[in-house]
């Protein structure tokens, strides 16, 4: 897949203090790249280093091949956003909104407008005022003000707070749909984490401006070993006889954990049931993301101590 944005060993200091601290990622096409940590962790300085709004201390941010610093105009032009909330006239239609934004774009269409409209979903309240919007409907709004030069990449600070849970909803279906559909790179600031599970494919995992982890999210390799528990009705006996065959299992709970391949489940279920050990259950044991960052910040903040 094709680079759109991406990090090299960024810095930035204001009053001698490292707010990010030799910061590396990059994001491809077609994906929504979440950016998470605690409040203070650097997550707007690192976007609006990112789309220009503040300078970089040392290294390099390039967008589609050019670099911030050095070729502005040709990096931004690429770029939508929303840094923090939608700047919006509320006593303006929706569409009279877009229309404003569209005056400072060369070449945008009534067709392209309407294209957009109905790309976020407002074509029944279009021309309602923005004032009589709800959140969800403003923060749509705004992503189809983002949207207007058909970017490579759109970035969104902290996108659904403030918004109820229908609201949240509606924007991450929403902007999994753009990638999906329109090739988008998408970043995603946040400290909420299970709500970046659900949207993102990816996370960059940032803390006190360095970058601890990235995760991927969705499709994981089906190759790698994941941790299984079976809930059998002897557990003793069910450990003795996987060992033998050659299995690491370890006695848990109601029944044994063992670390497998994909296709090696099958195996184990076909050696207890041919010596008549009773399966219950078998399930493969998945940490959450609030698991993984929880277990990575704190063994970061373990070493750094």
């Amino acid at each position: 897949m094709k680079t759109v944005v991406e990090l090299k060993n960024v810095t930035k200091t204001i009053r001698g203090k490292k707010i990010i601290d030799d910061l590396s990622f990059e994001v491809v096409e077609g994906e929504v790249f979440g950016f998470l940590g605690p409040n203070g962790a650097g997550k707007t300085t690192t976007i609006r280093m990112i789309v220009g709004l503040i300078g970089i201390t040392s290294g390099e941010i390039t967008i589609c091949g050019k670099n911030v610093v050095k070729d502005y105009e040709n990096a931004i032009k690429h770029v939508g956003a929303i840094v923090e909330n939608p700047e919006l006239y509320k006593f303006l239609t929706g569409y009279q909104n877009l229309e404003q934004v569209a005056r400072l774009i060369k070449g945008v269409t009534k067709e392209k407008i309407d294209e957009i409209v109905e790309l976020v979903g407002l074509k029944d309240r279009i021309h309602d005022k923005v004032k009589t919007y709800s959140l969800g409907m403003r923060q749509r709004l705004g992503i189809a003000q983002s949207l207007l030069h058909d970017p490579k990449i759109l970035i969104l600070d902290e996108p659904t707070n403030g918004l109820d849970p229908a609201g949240i909803r509606e924007i991450r279906d929403y902007l999994r749909s753009l990638a999906r559909e329109k090739g988008l790179a998408i970043i995603v600031s946040s400290h909420l984490l299970a709500e970046m599970e659900m949207m993102c494919d990816r996370i960059a995992i940032i803390q006190k401006g360095k970058l601890i982890n990235v995760q991927n999210v969705r499709d994981e390799d089906e190759t790698d070993k994941k941790t299984y528990f079976c809930h059998v009705n002897n557990r003793k006996k069910a450990k003795e006889i996987l060992v033998e065959n050659g299995f690491q299992a370890t006695v848990h709970a109601e029944g044994i954990e063992l670390n497998l391949e994909k296709e090696e489940a099958p195996a184990v279920i076909k050696i207890l049931v041919e010596n008549h050990i009773l399966i219950y259950e078998m399930k493969v044991i998945t940490k959450s993301l609030e698991d993984r960052f929880l277990e990575i910040t704190k063994n970061e903040v373990a070493v750094n101590a």
